[in-house]
């Protein structure tokens, strides 16, 4: 082949290439894999791809870093409560460092780990966090605070094994909706096994209890069920079962009852100093931030006004020291990860890689539904709930399963990009 011909061949690949990352349509009219969100290009230098999404890395550190940084601020002054006293100023700040440490590890060890080991091992993933879920309801196993046991004490940390059982449902409902794939207009075999296991799970958070971690897991397994085919008829009748499930809860629960009264009028007298009490006080932390907030380390209502300010009040102290300014970033923030990770489960289902992609997209309704129901708690848009704010709020066992769950979304990108330079994932 001549010189002139060859140089013709690689005009015409090139233009083909930039056809696809322009999210065009191949010769057959099939729209081409929208790979542009990865496409690195930079004035007189050639297109290339790179090798892993690294500002969805940053965007991650970051938050944490900021996470990080509110954490102590909003728990620098816990040691003058008596309950505390024992405690130094920077207890929860290094537990905390401790606890991202030990996330990022984990992240590191996790995405070394190919997607297909994941979907291998997501049955017994998803049997484990049912065991762990059952051993934190026995005396003297489970740790019990205020009422609820949520956790299990390992020495260096205490593991709330309802995060475990987060990413066990992303990856068993991924996994399930692969292999009933065939038969997933059958509503009894495609939807009746799943809808059973999260029935089981729901028992067992229900008498920790849990009921924001339930919300969490249904939103994740309902998405993906959506997402992975499921006739729209059967879906919108299974929300409509957990709807009811929700009214009766509520209707035959004084307690979850008065909490919804509370919410809806949370100046009343009678709950502004009893279940409205943590509302009302961070909705006076966000008035009193303003527009740019009192300065970091102005917070007032940190001072013993506002319980769990550094676990599910996180952003009302945000909102007091840097202002709407600062809530605006973490909303942002959340928005910008939630849509990019959507982005790489779209590119794996794509590429053909259906688990993968469910997965991703399921992360992305676990971070997406646990940071709204978070900020809808704190600003006063929801009832209260004891929802983490992902990544940012203090809990060992939440970084570390967030670590994990975004690390094999990562995985997922990185073999994404491997198949589109033509390699093997």
């Amino acid at each position: 082949m001549s010189a002139d011909a060859l140089l013709n061949l690689g005009d015409k690949l090139r233009g083909l290439f930039a056809r696809g990352a322009r999210g065009g349509r191949d010769a057959g009219g099939a729209e081409a894999v929208p790979v542009r969100d990865w496409v690195s290009t930079s004035a007189g230098q050639p297109t290339r791809l790179q090798g892993f999404d690294i500002t969805l890395l940053w965007v991650v550190l970051a938050m944490m870093a900021l996470g990080l940084l509110m954490v102590y601020s909003a728990s620098i002054a816990m040691p003058d409560n008596p309950r505390f006293a024992k405690y130094l100023p920077t207890h929860f700040l290094t537990r905390h460092i401790v606890a991202i440490c030990f996330g990022l590890v984990a992240g590191l060890i996790t995405v070394q780990l190919p997607v297909s080991t994941w979907e291998k091992v997501a049955p017994w993933l998803f049997v484990t966090a049912l065991v762990l879920l059952v051993a934190v309801l026995i005396p003297h196993v489970g740790k019990g605070v205020n009422g609820a046991r949520r956790w299990l004490p390992l020495g260096v940390m205490n593991f709330q094994p309802s995060e475990l059982a987060k990413l066990g449902i992303a990856m068993y409902a991924a996994s399930y909706m692969v292999r009933k794939m065939d038969v997933k207009e059958n509503f009894f075999q495609a939807v009746w096994p799943m809808a059973v296991s999260l029935a089981v799970v729901g028992v067992l958070l229900l008498a920790e209890p849990d009921m924001g971690a339930f919300m969490v897991i249904a939103a994740i397994a309902m998405g993906i069920l959506f997402l992975g085919g499921v006739n729209g008829r059967m879906f919108f009748l299974i929300v409509a079962v957990l709807i009811g499930a929700f009214v009766l809860m509520i209707t035959f629960s004084e307690f979850r009852r008065e909490r919804i009264f509370a919410y809806l009028n949370p100046w009343d007298e009678k709950y502004a100093q009893g279940k409205a009490y943590q509302l009302t006080h961070s909705l006076i932390a966000f008035g009193r931030g303003e527009f740019f907030g009192q300065g970091l380390g102005g917070s007032l209502e940190k001072l013993h006004y506002l319980p769990e300010a550094h676990t599910d009040f996180l952003l009302a102290v945000i909102g007091e020291e840097l202002g709407f300014v600062g809530v605006a970033v973490v909303i942002f923030g959340f928005f910008w990860m939630t849509r990019r990770i959507f982005h790489i489960g779209r590119q794996a289902i794509a590429l053909d890689r259906v688990f993968a992609g469910l997965y991703a997209q399921g992360i992305g309704i676990w971070m997406g539904a646990q940071s709204f129901i978070n900020m809808g708690v704190n600003l006063g848009a929801l009832p209260t709930k004891g929802l983490t704010l992902p990544l940012l709020s203090f809990g060992g066992s939440a970084i570390l399963m967030n670590c994990v769950a975004l690390a094999v979304v990562l995985r997922i990108d990185i073999e994404n990009r491997q198949l589109m330079r033509g390699g093997r994932a």
